[in-house]
């Protein structure tokens, strides 16, 4: 299992929450996306939380094309 820098990867008013707490939190709480980024995600592919962006098929085709690139390079 990967580890991954919270600090890194979160805004710093969610890096000392829980993982419940941040899956269920806005994406904004990922650093690099607003609000109004968010806000635009939502309406764009309904995605709310972290959760629905982890969750987001679009996402996971997208990482399975990437994983096969790394396979045949």
């Amino acid at each position: 299992m990967a580890s991954i820098d919270l600090d890194k990867v979160l805004d710093k008013a969610w890096a000392d929450k829980s993982l419940p707490e941040v899956l269920d939190a806005p994406v904004s709480a990922l650093k690099g996306i607003s609000d109004r980024g968010g806000e635009l995600l939502q309406q764009a592919v309904g995605v709310k939380t972290v959760r629905d962006l982890a969750e987001l098929k679009y996402a996971r085709w997208a990482q399975a094309l990437a994983a096969l690139e790394t396979r045949t390079d």
